[in-house]
């Protein structure tokens, strides 16, 4: 037998569309309340997940309610206001139209110090990777810099031969110009001095950091110090907003346990987000799981949290099962992940997993970024790249994308489609930090739409199919999200 695809692909109840083996096809077609499902690639065997026959509008947010979430979302609002408060926020475009200048530069003199594109050359995407020397899981980056400097007119594209050519190369004045202005936007967007002897030091090996030659985190982590990534999560002005409006909502918001208030924090990384959180919460009984992935982050947080009451610390990975007693369906009345959930490579399926974790009415709290930084272009990203022995990278919606970050409206979407009815997005449109990128995306578990039962689901799929044909997990979801719509990699947006 051929096995379930894990290709992302979707399937329906009517038999349209929807990669599947033929036994796995029949069954899902055959069971009652399944209209559509999606297998989803994973690290070991592709996750199911099963949607119901017609959803249509039972589910979604009633207008009472809708308006429950704008005066929930109000306080937290204003709490992320008084963390900001006494700064000049109309000057933050022009920062970091600053900021990204230097980014610009940056990518220009990478490519014009390799002598690519002098005297009216012209070469396409690979041929540039060829020349840079760029480590595979990076090329997504240098398809992006060409993109990019198409956009800003300091590259020109031909389609028809599919060549970049006529290069705008930065000039030395220019470039240290723009350095300096660089610690200047640093300033005003409230980042520590370290932020721009990182984005400096990047900018300086870049060919290196391309080629895997080093590291970004050596550079992030000088010598074990946490100041530099503080600076960019926790110490600048959009940061330091999005960090205490979403400690704001927790703290507003209610839980039905009757016991302590059951938080997982889910890549809490150096704690930028935690210590409002904790500190909103002072009084507040706590039952408070501090993960990650990594265990350097675990061995700081006990350290400096590890007094808290209620405080304790394990790994979790967003791409792998949650396991573990901490970590069981319907275990947890908040669930907070801050600048970590873009690193899922299936959107959709970290949030299916994460509401299962929640208690009915729990309310799931993100940060992210949801705008693209030509900086991060330039130093933040390289910590992105997939690693070296993934044989797939997104398979959502970002699926052969050359982008890390969804935008707010994807994000909605996808809370949406995971069985969350999604609250306002803060800063609203219009606030003076919302074009910054730093946005609180949350959701409450919705409870009043029929899912597909997954114990059903795996039964069904058990008597029926070899253990190597069947999901690692099967997740019930409001509805599957349709297959991503690609754009050729190497090739301007």
């Amino acid at each position: 037998m051929s096995g379930p695809p894990v290709d992302g692909g979707v399937g329906h109840g009517s038999g349209a569309g929807g990669p599947a083996s033929g036994g796995a096809h029949d069954a899902l077609v055959d069971l009652p309340g399944v209209g559509a499902w999606q297998w989803v690639p994973g690290p070991e065997r592709p996750t199911l997940l099963v949607a119901p026959t017609a959803p249509g509008t039972a589910g979604r947010t009633k207008p009472d309610a809708e308006q429950t979430f704008v005066d929930e979302a109000k306080p937290a609002s204003a709490a992320g206001d008084v963390a900001v408060a006494g700064a000049d926020l109309s000057s933050l475009p022009q920062l970091n139209r600053l900021m990204d200048e230097v980014a610009l530069l940056a990518m220009a003199r990478v490519l014009h110090r390799a002598r690519l594109f002098r005297d009216g050359a012209r070469h396409d995407t690979g041929q540039v990777l060829d020349m840079l020397r760029v480590a595979p899981r990076h090329a997504w980056i240098v398809r992006r810099w060409l993109s990019t400097l198409v956009v800003e007119e300091r590259l020109r594209y031909d389609r028809s031969s599919g060549r970049y050519h006529d290069l705008v190369a930065p000039d030395r004045v220019g470039y240290a110009r723009a350095r300096r202005e660089l610690d200047e936007a640093r300033r005003g967007l409230g980042y520590p001095p370290s932020m721009t002897r990182f984005f400096v030091a990047t900018a300086e090996r870049l060919p290196a950091l391309l080629r895997d030659e080093a590291g970004v985190q050596e550079l992030l982590f000088p010598d074990g110090s946490t100041d530099t990534a503080e600076g960019n999560y926790r110490d600048n002005l959009p940061s330091r907003w999005v960090n205490h409006a979403a400690a704001a909502l927790i703290a507003g918001g209610t839980h039905s346990s009757g016991g302590p208030l059951r938080i997982l924090e889910v890549g809490a990384g150096i704690g930028a987000t935690t210590r409002p959180v904790l500190d909103a919460l002072t009084g507040t009984e706590l039952d408070y799981l501090f993960t990650d992935v990594s265990r350097f982050f675990l061995t700081s947080a006990r350290t400096l949290l590890g007094n808290r009451p209620g405080m304790r610390f394990g790994l979790f990975d967003i791409n792998r099962p949650p396991v573990g007693p901490e970590v069981t369906p319907g275990s947890r009345d908040v669930i907070l992940a801050a600048n970590v959930l873009h690193n899922a490579r299936h959107v959709g399926r970290a949030l299916a997993a994460l509401r299962e974790l929640l208690s009915p009415d729990g309310l799931l709290v993100l940060v992210e970024s949801c705008r693209e930084h030509y900086q991060a272009l330039t130093s933040m990203y390289l910590l992105m790249s997939p690693s070296a022995e993934e044989q797939r990278w997104f398979t959502d919606v970002r699926s052969g994308q050359d982008r890390v970050f969804l935008s707010t409206a994807e994000w909605v979407d996808q809370l949406d489609a995971a069985g969350f009815d999604p609250l306002p997005v803060l800063p609203g449109n219009g606030h003076p930090l919302a074009d910054a990128g730093q946005r609180v995306i949350a959701g409450r578990v919705r409870s009043n739409l029929a899912r597909p039962d997954p114990v059903l689901v795996e039964a069904t799929l058990a008597a029926r199919l070899p253990p190597s044909d069947r999901p690692e997990r099967i997740h019930a979801v409001d509805r599957v999200m349709s297959a991503p719509t690609t754009v050729p990699m190497g090739e301007p947006r």
